[in-house]
């Protein structure tokens, strides 16, 4: 019985710490694009056409992520199969993230790394919260408590003070 109490209290440990890893992360990530912004605007001013430094962002993520693709393909000893997804998803995704890349290199000189990011953050959030209720691609279906509307309204809010003030 006091065996099953120690491993109940170890795998929530676990579970808790594994939660803790993935946020840092997920903050580490909001980090390199708070970072990303004001390079890929830099690279824009230089190259004197702002979508050509988006297409070099791109090119160069591009290549080290199918590096990447083949390496754990190779190391977990599964095939990447390109049969299976439906063919638009092949074209959606590029096209959303070319969207917010040009954005964020047109945007980060008039209003400021922050502020973008900010706006950016917020819009990813109140998008994320339509999704989920949805389970937009077969996503989880997560209701939009009081909590998460809240919590929303909050960062709106300080991204329009962040802009504003």
């Amino acid at each position: 019985m006091a065996t099953d109490s120690v491993a109940i209290v170890g795998k929530r440990s676990t579970l808790k710490m594994d939660a803790i890893l993935w946020a840092l992360m997920g903050v580490i990530a909001g980090m390199c694009i708070a970072v990303q912004a004001p390079i890929n605007a830099s690279l824009g001013r230089a190259l004197e056409v702002p979508v050509a430094a988006a297409a070099v962002s791109f090119l160069a993520g591009g290549i080290v992520l199918w590096a990447l693709a083949f390496i754990f393909s190779h190391l977990s000893g599964v095939a990447i199969n390109f049969g299976a997804p439906q063919p638009w998803t092949f074209v959606a995704g590029g096209l959303l993230g070319a969207f917010y890349v040009f954005s964020n290199i047109t945007l980060t000189p008039m209003i400021g790394a922050a502020a973008v990011m900010a706006l950016s953050v917020a819009g990813q959030l109140v998008g994320g919260l339509f999704l989920d209720k949805i389970g937009f691609m077969g996503m989880a279906v997560r209701e939009i408590s009081m909590g998460r509307l809240a919590g929303a309204v909050l960062l709106v809010v300080g991204a329009v003070m962040i802009r504003v003030l």
